[in-house]
């Protein structure tokens, strides 16, 4: 049974470990983005990895976002059940339980899926027949990353006339992503892996133009690369996601490189021990934050340093203002990776001024099938 408090209740009263999400920053980062992509004349297609939930991913189409990005069916289902109407999958769907579940959510809302083999094609286009309902494919290109994705040239060319020919399918388009770039600190250098990878895509473009097909939809980015990829002339679309809730890792890769991205997004805990001078025990342990890129940062108070989490426990170093943690007391950590921080919880707390506003459900969690 879940105990959820009452919108109005104090932040410091919220049961921890807990996801609190501070809405009028969240709002600004998804304010912000959008004003980047109008003035650089890009649409913003956000990806909902990030967000887990119908929420938000509202929120930042009514900031202009054309639609978003999903990463499996769950996610899709998710948010075409939630109200979303244009949903572009980054992945491959495939075998015949996830196309029926893809047709079911195309049935909801207008649906994009990314292929890169022909085996999947032909896959697709058979279900299309026998639902009766034409499907958005982009190619998935591979740009760098060594990860899925067809290679440019005449891999992708005879690719996508094979999605033109397939009955109950419909070319709309390529897409890509620097993932290679998107963590690289020194920013002329991520710069330039940037814009290779780009390339890569844009060549793959070309090359399908040429063939004599028209290519609508060149799609990419990621929050690292915004800036970078977003004033490329020829890309239709970012996908960037993380800039939602904008975690320590960009924070860290961006440095001193000017952006108007803030966190948003951190978990409260509770001191639970105190067993030895120096040494702090806090509640949130690997099942409340994700260590995948790096330890937490404890934003609440000076002096405490985290020095691991095992499953249910953080174990701090405490030094100067922190010394003075007592038992019961709240802090306030700051995921490296907020992805994967999210994906382990159930619910958003998002407050306003200090106080629990709303209750917001992570509806994608565990949807990753």
């Amino acid at each position: 049974m879940d105990y959820l408090p009452l919108p109005g209740t104090p932040v410091e009263e919220i049961d921890t470990p807990a996801i609190i999400v501070d809405l009028d920053i969240a709002e600004a980062n998804i304010e912000a983005m959008s004003t980047f992509a109008s003035q650089n004349g890009v649409s913003l297609r956000p990806h909902m990895k990030t967000g887990k939930s119908p929420f938000w991913a509202l929120k930042q189409i009514e900031a202009g976002a054309i639609g978003v990005c999903a990463a499996k069916v769950g996610e899709a289902e998710m948010l075409a059940e939630g109200g979303v109407n244009e949903i572009l999958i980054t992945n491959q769907i495939v075998g015949q339980t996830k196309i029926r579940r893809l047709f079911g959510v195309a049935s909801r809302a207008n649906v994009t899926v990314a292929v890169d083999s022909h085996e999947n094609v032909a896959e697709l286009s058979e279900a299309a027949q026998a639902f009766g309902r034409e499907l958005g494919v982009i190619l998935e290109v591979e740009t760098g990353m060594k990860r899925a994705g067809v290679e440019p040239g005449e891999a992708a060319t005879t690719l996508a006339k094979a999605v033109d020919r397939a009955p109950g399918l419909r070319f709309d388009g390529v897409m890509g992503y620097e993932g290679g770039a998107v963590y690289t600190e020194n920013f002329d250098l991520r710069k330039r892996q940037a814009l290779e990878s780009v390339d890569n895509l844009l060549r793959a473009a070309d090359d399908i133009e040429a063939s004599g097909l028209e290519v609508k939809i060149i799609s990419a980015g990621g929050t690292g690369t915004y800036d970078i990829t977003g004033k490329v002339d020829r890309i239709t679309e970012l996908q960037c996601g993380s800039y939602l809730f904008m975690d320590a890792k960009y924070l860290q890769v961006f440095g001193d490189h000017p952006h108007p991205f803030r966190p948003a997004l951190t978990v409260s805990g509770t001191v639970t021990s105190r067993p030895a001078p120096g040494r702090a025990i806090a509640d949130p342990g690997q099942k409340a934050i994700s260590i995948d890129q790096g330890v937490p940062e404890v934003i609440s108070i000076e002096g405490a340093i985290v020095q691991g989490l095992s499953e249910e426990h953080c174990v701090m170093k405490t030094e100067g203002p922190a010394d003075n943690l007592k038992i019961g007391d709240k802090i306030s950590f700051l995921p490296t990776h907020s992805d994967t921080t999210i994906a382990q919880h159930a619910y958003y707390f998002c407050v306003r001024d200090g106080v629990l506003e709303t209750v917001v459900e992570i509806a994608g969690r565990g949807r990753f099938t």
